[in-house]
């Protein structure tokens, strides 16, 4: 006749106990999981159970009854305004994810990223003064970041200024075409500032990161926020 072999835990080994049946200093020395939150289940447990286990002769007052009810009803508010919440910003998620779509091939302004200079094209960029300016001046960078331009203006009125840039050197010579870079210093208020240049960079992709933010992804890798996108040109 065939043998069956039976686990059983060391200790119920050593004392002789049948497999399947534990000791009571095994289940006292348990680790055991504490939750120090009550969920739903727990309260409504809690509150049946008490209705049920009430002294006749002393039940709840009416005033702990109502307050235990408020409670209840409170608690399976709050969860039912999770649920909703957490699917409403699912849904903003999704739209916000398509409207990025539609950003795909299109220009938007971001700041310092590269612009394109293309046969025959001018290049462009926009300043950002709240203040004015006594006077602006534009170095242009090639992808080496070496000068190969510079541009300078007069005073300005606060407000979004244009960089417009023929693609020329400063004798005149059509540059290659590739990718430069706008480099800006501002006096305002009679203080030398460097400013950052907003320049138009096509979008090359859109991705969504795990809290639900949206970021579009320009020419040269940069990426920025949905939400930053204050100019969308052709």
């Amino acid at each position: 006749m065939a043998s069956t072999n039976t686990l059983s835990s060391p200790a119920a080994a050593a004392s002789g106990i049948p497999a399947g049946i534990s000791r009571y200093e095994d289940v006292a020395n348990a680790p055991r999981v504490i939750n120090d939150e009550m969920g739903q289940q727990q309260f409504l447990t809690l509150f049946t159970t008490q209705l049920k286990n009430q002294n006749p002769l002393d039940p709840v007052k009416n005033e702990a009854f109502v307050a235990q009810l408020a409670q209840f009803s409170q608690l399976e508010a709050s969860l039912a305004m999770k649920t909703s919440m957490d699917d409403l910003v699912k849904t903003m998620s999704g739209e916000r994810m398509l409207a990025g779509a539609a950003l795909l091939g299109r220009q938007i302004a971001v700041d310092n990223a590269p612009v394109r200079l293309e046969d025959d094209k001018t290049a462009q960029g926009t300043l950002d003064l709240p203040e004015g300016a006594s006077g602006i001046k534009v170095s242009v960078l090639d992808s080496s970041g070496r000068a190969v331009r510079e541009l300078t203006y007069g005073a300005q009125p606060a407000g979004n200024f244009a960089i417009t840039w023929d693609g020329t050197d400063a004798s005149g010579n059509r540059l290659p075409t590739g990718d430069y870079r706008f480099a800006a210093q501002a006096v305002v208020g009679g203080q030398t500032a460097t400013l950052p240049v907003k320049s138009l960079s096509t979008v090359r992709a859109v991705s969504n990161t795990a809290d639900g933010t949206v970021l579009v992804e320009v020419d040269g890798g940069k990426t920025l926020p949905l939400a930053d996108v204050q100019r969308i040109g052709q």
